[in-house]
């Protein structure tokens, strides 16, 4: 069991890569291996993923022009900040509501509210959150991310979401980076850049939380910055203004798509049984509460043009 195990996962991982899966099929793939195999490379696959999802995020930059990344920075920073004041807020009612623990609460409404795992990450080390809080909140997370991607292209398609109103309303529901561009991606191009750009301009938000997360716990910990975000924009930079590198735009972006794509894999394949029942039912209710709450207003002030791209 464990060679075949280490088979499939192999398989999984070069299929992911060959651009004859979609990123919901690869997903939705990696959940049934985490499912149905003890994982045999558990510890390396997640380290293996984040790496992935940063460096095919920096790629994706050259598919970009750098006035839309300026554009979706200026212009959402007023409902970006609302948005993220509105699902801490709501999150940690919820969390009390509930008796989630304090630390699990906050991590789950951080994740919500900016990036998932990368904001989880970013915070837990300032609230001194130990693994056990760390992996019921990223597992909660991982779940809802899951979910998103399979079920927002067909909710965005029977509203008949434009393109960019979609891209919108996946990069303000949806938590994770590759979970946006995965639903993005299968809706459309043009879904692809808006939901990309807006969500990086949004994860920027990572730093801030985390300053004021240190400065209300009296921390000193060093709060990391999101160097790949900053990647990113150089690559627009380079392709807004370099035509030589306009030229293989489309085949960097492909690059990107097909490394986001195995990255889905990855993640899917980390959620085991284990997973599940760590989880637990009050964290789980939150995460999903929060997440209804978070997805369907941004989905009505897009509907009703209060808010745009």
């Amino acid at each position: 069991m464990p060679t075949l195990a280490k088979i499939l996962f192999a398989l999984g991982v070069l299929l992911s890569f060959t651009g004859y899966v979609s990123p919901p099929v690869a997903l939705t793939a990696g959940i049934l291996f985490g499912l149905s195999f003890t994982h045999p490379y558990i510890s390396e696959s997640r380290g293996v993923a984040r790496i992935l999802l940063q460096s095919s995020v920096v790629v994706l930059g050259f598919g970009m022009n750098l006035h839309e990344v300026v554009k979706a920075g200026r212009s959402g920073f007023l409902y970006t900040a609302l948005g993220i004041s509105f699902a801490m807020l709501i999150g940690l009612a919820l969390g009390r509501a509930l008796q989630v623990d304090g630390k699990c609460s906050f991590l789950i409404s951080s994740g919500t509210a900016i990036c998932g795992g990368s904001a989880i990450a970013a915070v837990a080390p300032i609230v001194e959150a130990d693994e056990h809080e760390m992996a019921v909140s990223l597992g909660t997370v991982f779940i809802l991310n899951s979910v998103a991607l399979l079920i927002f292209p067909a909710i965005g398609s029977g509203l008949h979401l434009s393109q960019s109103q979609f891209g919108l309303w996946a990069a303000l529901a949806v938590h994770d980076t590759s979970s946006v561009v995965g639903a993005a991606s299968k809706y459309g191009a043009q879904a692809l850049v808006v939901g990309t750009t807006v969500k990086l301009a949004r994860a920027l938000w990572i730093v801030p939380l985390s300053l004021a997360t240190a400065a209300i716990k009296h921390h000193r910990s060093s709060v990391p910055f999101p160097w790949f975000i900053l990647l990113f924009i150089m690559a627009a930079v380079l392709n807004t203004y370099f035509p030589m590198v306009t030229h293989m735009s489309v085949q960097l972006f492909t690059i990107g798509r097909l490394g986001l794509t195995a990255t889905l894999f990855l993640i899917g394949s980390g959620i085991s049984r284990a997973t599940l029942k760590e989880v637990g039912w009050r964290p789980m209710l939150q995460g999903v509460l929060l997440w209804l709450a978070v997805g369907l207003t941004s989905l009505y002030c897009i509907h009703a043009g209060l808010i745009s791209f």
